[in-house]
């Protein structure tokens, strides 16, 4: 039964069906439910720090029903992407309740299209690939795949990397940074995997060439079915999710760094790279995302093995209430800045 505690994520779909229905600040509720309820619920349980065993991790490894949730998400994001979009244009609204909406969207987009399409990325075939570039491109994010996988995991924790924050960078210029200069660096990467092998840069097994035209033909073929509104609606709800998106990314790696050794070269990544978090409900709702050290040392481990261990960094809480602190800056400096210090004691 254990695979069955990541329908959590089921609390996402349910809270944005209300949104979709209701109007007033029911349309938010969403937005309340992941960044206050959650939070605040989260402060009174107690992280659970436990581990599969090597006996139940071998059990874990070959239950497929693991997989089988993550495929789960896909259609029910896809669902809940056409409806989003039909209700754009059928629907006289407030502009108030359209926000509402737009953000309970854009919410999903972040929580499922981006971090599912994430997991599904790293996978080892190319069928899961492609869901994952399904899902990436609900958020107009299909960048993330080739920048994440060969640059971010292997810069990270260093000034190189587009994805890791640097101490006392503030959160809205880091949004801004890494969301285009890891976009930057995906054509880098892309390019010099085919200059490697010998073909031009303008060449159909260019991803980024690929990725770009699906993300401009998914944007036109909305626009002429759908019209300008629904276009916008569905511009703004990526955005939303690239912004839950940067977001995870800061607090996941904010001021750490790897040491440089005589030579000029970094150690390696280890799990003490990135911020850790055990609090259990943010952790299924997620799929383990917050285990993200052991995440960066084995990148290719599936979601449901990834292991809490002592000498990784933890936040004082989980991914919503973190994610909720660096909105301001000067308390998460005040916050974060005190536990680098103890760190690098």
């Amino acid at each position: 039964m254990r695979p069955l505690k990541y329908l959590a994520f089921l609390i996402l779909p349910l809270t944005v069906s209300i949104s979709f229905l209701q109007e007033g600040w029911l349309t938010y509720l969403p937005i309340f439910t992941f960044f206050i309820f959650v939070p605040l619920l989260e402060l009174f349980c107690k992280p659970n720090n436990n581990n599969f065993n090597s006996e139940e991790e071998e059990v874990a490894k070959s239950n497929k029903l693991y997989t089988y949730i993550l495929y789960f998400t896909i259609p029910i994001h896809l669902f809940f992407l056409g409806w989003f979009l039909l209700f754009v244009v059928h629907q006289n609204m407030p502009l108030s309740d359209l926000l509402g909406k737009t953000f309970s969207m854009g919410l999903m987009c972040g929580v499922i299209g981006i971090n599912v399409g994430h997991e599904l990325g790293h996978r080892n075939n190319r069928k899961d690939e492609f869901l994952g570039e399904i899902l990436l491109l609900t958020s107009l994010n299909t960048h993330f795949l080739p920048y994440h996988n060969a640059g971010h995991h292997f810069n990270v924790a260093t000034p190189k990397d587009a994805a890791t924050a640097r101490k006392n960078e503030n959160l809205y210029f880091f949004w801004i940074r890494s969301h285009f200069q890891s976009y930057y660096q995906a054509w880098r990467l892309e390019n010099k995997r085919l200059l490697t092998s010998n073909r031009p840069w303008f060449h159909y097994q260019n991803r980024m060439i690929i990725y770009t035209i699906s993300s401009i033909s998914l944007i036109s073929l909305i626009f002429f079915f759908l019209g300008l509104k629904a276009a916008i609606a569905f511009i703004s709800a990526a955005v939303v999710g690239i912004l839950l998106l940067e977001t995870v990314n800061y607090i996941e790696h904010y001021g750490l760094l790897r040491k440089r050794n005589e030579r000029g070269r970094y150690e390696r990544v280890k799990r003490t790279h990135s911020w850790n978090s055990d609090h259990i409900i943010g952790k299924y709702m997620l799929f383990n995302l917050s285990r993200h050290s052991d995440h960066h040392y084995n990148g290719s481990k599936h979601y449901q093995l990834l292991k809490s261990l002592s000498e990784s960094p933890q936040m004082p809480t989980g991914y919503p209430g973190m994610m909720l602190v660096a909105l301001f800056p000067p308390i998460w400096f005040k916050l974060m800045n005190k536990k680098l210090k103890v760190l690098q004691e």
